[in-house]
């Protein structure tokens, strides 16, 4: 879903031509969002409205949707002035068209041929395909999209289809594609930008901002500033802020988002924010196998952790199975003998 400014707001805050500013959508990296369905929990983690199906490739609605119809539409079209997409739901699986892209890899010269935005929506899908030299041509060409690809429903599903893919290559590709059809640069002036949209009091262009600031984090701009405003915002008192501020970290990735992600997981007092750093730390975001597997000594100990309620101690059993593909019970001493003998 997607409601965007005409560019004159920008023009006057920072240069910038942004596409679409807000997004506000549950990030469906992984199948983490079906944690509570995959151990048959009825938890309070999936609130009524905010239920979402990420067996690869779907979108939240419900809460988000509302918000993003009720504030998005009302709100920003009327402060900004004029909106750039209408705000659409998506709910089905990416199609898989009838075109170039899903028969056969198209080359350079047939690519160069399309406008801009059909060469991201097909090399994109060519990539979540696997298609051979598709995530290289969509690095040579990301650059020059810059203003030319615009927030649509086919790069919406397609965004959310790359960032559930197991290669990380093709999820960066998908996140590439996503700051350029946001509107937004790889560069310091958009990245302020999204300062300001975190400091604002429009909740709506809040979440998506910490949301945004996760993708640009990912692709090294600002990473260590990133870093510090997701965590501030993990003390936030608005549930909604500490649950996008988790996903952005996940986002983020990198060895250095394990320890607030599992701090988040242990200690925030919100069952859908531990479960969202739960889902990050396993299988959403942009983490090596290896990255994940630095978090299990501590899955370990959440398993049995007094402190903890039996549904965080579920999601940390269900972590450590997502990590190590070890399909053990919910039995700690199973999992503690199992680490013990890797060793």
């Amino acid at each position: 879903m997607g409601v965007g400014p005409s560019s004159s707001l920008l023009g006057q805050e920072s240069g910038l031509e942004l596409a679409s500013v807000a997004d506000p959508r549950w990030p469906s990296t992984g199948d983490c969002g079906t944690f509570s369905e995959k151990l048959g929990l009825d938890s309070d983690a999936s609130p009524s409205g905010r239920e979402a199906a990420h067996s690869g490739r779907q979108l939240r609605l419900g809460q988000l949707v509302a918000m993003a119809i009720g504030v998005l539409a009302a709100v920003l079209v009327a402060k900004i002035g004029s909106a750039h997409d209408a705000v659409h739901e998506f709910a089905s699986p990416v199609p898989m068209r009838g075109s170039s892209a899903s028969t056969a890899a198209m080359d350079s010269g047939q690519i160069d041929r399309l406008n801009p935005q059909k060469q991201a929506e097909d090399l994109l899908e060519l990539a979540i395909g696997e298609s051979d030299g598709a995530v290289d041509q969509i690095s040579a060409r990301i650059d020059g999209w810059q203003g030319q690809v615009k927030w649509n429903p086919q790069i919406a599903t397609l965004t959310t289809a790359a960032l559930n893919s197991s290669d990380m290559r093709v999820r960066e590709s998908g996140i590439e594609i996503e700051l350029a059809a946001y509107g937004l640069g790889m560069n310091s002036a958009s990245f302020d930008y999204l300062l300001r949209c975190v400091r604002s009091t429009d909740h709506a262009r809040k979440i998506w901002a910490l949301w945004a600031l996760g993708l640009m984090g990912n692709r090294g701009v600002e990473s260590e500033q990133v870093m510090r405003v997701l965590t501030t915002h993990l003390k936030d008192s608005d549930e909604e802020s500490r649950s996008w501020a988790v996903d952005g970290l996940a986002l983020v990735g990198g060895s250095q988002t394990i320890e607030p992600l599992l701090a988040a997981m242990h200690d925030d007092p919100s069952p859908r924010v531990r479960e969202r750093a739960a889902c990050g730390l396993a299988q959403s975001g942009m983490f090596t196998h290896e990255q994940r597997l630095a978090a299990v000594p501590r899955l370990l100990g959440y398993a049995d952790d007094p402190q903890l309620d039996p549904q965080t101690h579920a999601w940390a059993f269900q972590a450590l199975r997502d990590i190590t593909r070890q399909r053990l019970s919910n039995d700690s001493a199973a999992w503690r003998e199992w680490y013990a003998a890797r060793q």
